[in-house]
């Protein structure tokens, strides 16, 4: 099985780590550059985008990881990770940076604060047939998707699943749901 980072500076990365780690991949918490070393690949949590953004740059992290993206290492980004994805972030705070690694621009809180959270049972063709429990807390939805991108699921016509070659990036936490599926599908593609 594949060695997966998961990027430890803030946010739910643990809960990935415990997924991953059930389904036989070697995590590794990624605090620094030299956590990089001989990753598959990466996972980008949840938790507040400018936050980790921030945390990115102060560690001296952000390039190498850019580098490593930009190279076509499989990403899973999920909430604040999909904002690190993305190409364009609406309602962002001007300095923060984002890879760029998918070619869509998002809206931070784009379904409210985290007093507006919800859970919802989403299509997701791509894992196969039943419904997929989504937990959303103060989600970006996408507002633009470039050509090369797959919209894999949508809430109200708001994409949330999106997957561009090796990067994969999703509006909500499924690592807090018990359904593995869409870890799984991060793993095929790694």
């Amino acid at each position: 099985m594949p060695k997966v980072g998961v990027l430890a500076l803030q946010g739910a990365w643990a809960r990935h780590a415990e997924v991953l780690s059930a389904l036989g991949a070697h995590t590794v918490a990624v605090r620094g550059a030299q956590d990089l070393s001989g990753l598959d690949a990466i996972v980008l949590p949840g938790g507040e985008s400018t936050t980790i953004s921030m945390l990115l740059e102060s560690s001296g992290l952000f390039d190498p990881l850019a580098a490593c993206l930009a190279g076509g290492m499989a990403v899973l980004g999920t909430c604040a990770g999909m904002i690190l994805l993305a190409a364009e972030v609406m309602d962002g705070r001007p300095d923060q940076r984002c890879f760029g690694a998918v070619d869509i621009a998002v809206r931070r809180n784009a379904f409210g604060r985290q007093v507006d959270s919800f859970e919802t049972e989403l299509a997701v063709p791509a894992l196969g047939t039943g419904a997929f429990p989504a937990v959303f807390i103060s989600a970006p939805t996408v507002e633009r998707a470039g050509a090369a991108v797959d919209v894999l699921a949508e809430v109200d016509g708001r994409a949330v699943l999106c997957r561009q070659g090796p990067a994969l990036a999703a509006a909500f936490h499924p690592e807090l749901s018990h359904d593995l599926r869409l870890h799984e599908l991060f793993l095929a593609g790694v």
